[in-house]
């Protein structure tokens, strides 16, 4: 299957490889580098390059190239899955996935490499599990390793892996029990000049935080699953109940996972919560051009709009520009003749613009047409595809658990109820717990007297029933 892994940063230096069956020489990724040479961006290098006696297999994050190498028919998809896997999972482990990084921890990077492939096979792909049998680095853990001479390698076996959820570790157990889900929305459309819509896409992850103790079922549901297409699921995802119900049931990892990914078709309405007048005009007798632009909220249901970035790329003919924004920064770059505009936060009470005049070379002919303008930005607590879940309660656990936590990129959700109460009893930290229906005492510290304690309830010991004093008569609760 896989041969070998080579880890190329966007400069074109291999800094980190490692075999799994006989050694591939570097020269293997010339081809890679060819490749790499003829693209504009890194991320036009194609993923699949094919050489006379190998086939090289990469995905492009976090300005890292992560190269497979293979000698044998495989489906490409399978290799450049396991790839953004191996990506996840450093990341997952050390924070961040960065040359530094991997260079910093490179001892624990080929030991958690060994245990994801077994010779060119993958084995172990769940963090759960390769947490336990590779320990996550620390500063503790380090000097105490360099003291004794011991490694990040566990003693036992994990206890998931030989499960039939083997992507849950046993045993798990938390003070505090919450679950968050976060939908990650991001919208792709072109706008014409007088504002219609041609096209809009959208693709949206939801990405989850689980701390739930035991081996918790969980069952989600959506408001409007049909807008939903090209769903790809986390394997916890019990899939035949979808298909039936359109309901996610699944027995989750613990700590943080992607559960879906999903994608959001042109046919359905998008509302652009943002809208860009421009008026940029060049004239034929003159080497000037007036340039300017103005940025404001649309449909936006009263949030606020973040993180707005403009560029346009210019004409060659364009020797300098001459602007003035309102609001941020801006910067020409006479050389890529790239015009970028940090917006920042738009207030709706005034409006951010950029104006000014813009400088043509001599002799040089009108565009024949304008300019192309990029906008991108952020959006807090508002969904563009009208997305919304709804958790279900959790028997097995009589506390609230506070499901939903809306965090968009883009577009954000409007915020769920934080906390759905469970059928049966209902219990809070320095809360007593109380039927479901009937109205809650008020709060106090957690007690004997409560039912998380050991002793038996006060009322059997002929006690308080509200308090953990054995004298009823002389309680003045």
């Amino acid at each position: 299957m896989i041969h070998s892994l080579f880890l190329i940063n966007a400069s074109g230096d291999i800094f980190l490889e490692k075999h799994w069956k006989s050694a591939v020489s570097r020269s293997v990724c010339d081809y890679f580098f060819e490749a790499q040479e003829r693209a504009s961006e890194a991320e036009n290098v194609p993923p699949v390059i094919p050489t006379p006696h190998h086939c090289l297999l990469s995905v492009y994050r976090h300005k890292i190239f992560f190269v497979a190498v293979i000698q044998s028919e495989v489906p490409p998809l399978f290799v450049i899955e396991f790839l953004h896997r191996v990506v996840d999972t450093f990341q997952d482990y050390f924070g961040v996935c960065s040359e530094v990084m991997i260079k910093d921890n490179v001892v624990v990077v080929y030991e958690v490499l060994e245990e994801m492939l077994d010779n060119g096979f993958p084995l172990a792909t769940e963090s759960n599990i390769l947490k336990e049998l590779i320990k996550p680095p620390t500063i503790l853990r380090t000097v105490v390793n360099t003291i004794t001479g011991s490694t990040n390698v566990g003693d036992q076996l994990p206890t998931g892996q030989l499960s039939v959820v083997p992507w849950r570790r046993t045993g798990v157990k938390y003070t505090n029990n919450e679950a968050y889900f976060d939908v990650i929305e991001e919208i792709d459309a072109i706008i014409d000049k007088s504002g219609s819509t041609i096209t809009a896409e959208i693709q949206g992850v939801i990405d989850a935080c689980v701390k739930l103790t035991g081996m918790p079922d969980l069952t989600l549901s959506f408001m409007n699953p049909r807008l939903l297409d090209d769903v790809s699921f986390h394997p916890c995802v019990r899939f035949k109940r979808w298909e039936s119900e359109r309901i996610l049931s699944f027995i989750p990892p613990d700590g943080n996972f992607r559960l879906l990914s999903y994608h959001v078709s042109a046919q359905n309405l998008v509302a652009i919560p943002v809208y860009v007048k421009h008026n940029i005009s060049f004239r034929d007798s003159s080497s000037l051009g007036r340039f300017e632009i103005t940025v404001g909220p649309k449909q936006t249901m009263g949030k606020t709009i973040e993180g707005v970035m403009v560029t346009s790329q210019m004409p060659k003919g364009v020797l300098n520009m001459s602007l003035t924004p309102s609001q941020g920064t801006h910067i020409f770059d006479p050389v890529t003749k790239l015009l970028s505009w940090d917006v920042g936060k738009i207030n709706p009470q005034k409006l951010p613009s950029l104006k000014g005049s813009m400088n043509l070379q001599a002799g040089t002919s009108k565009p024949d047409e304008n300019p192309t303008i990029n906008l991108q930005f952020k959006i807090q607590q508002l969904a563009i595809s009208g997305m919304s879940l709804r958790p279900q309660p959790i028997p097995q656990l009589m506390i609230p658990i506070r499901c939903i936590r809306s965090s968009f990129i883009q577009t954000r959700g409007p915020p769920e109820s934080p906390c759905r109460e469970v059928p049966g009893e209902r219990r809070a930290a320095g809360h007593q717990a109380v039927p479901a229906g009937a109205e809650p005492a008020q709060p106090r510290p957690l007690g004997a007297g409560d039912p998380d304690h050991e002793e038996a309830e006060p009322s059997q010991r002929g006690g308080c029933p509200r308090c953990s004093r054995g004298n009823a008569e002389a309680c003045t609760q």
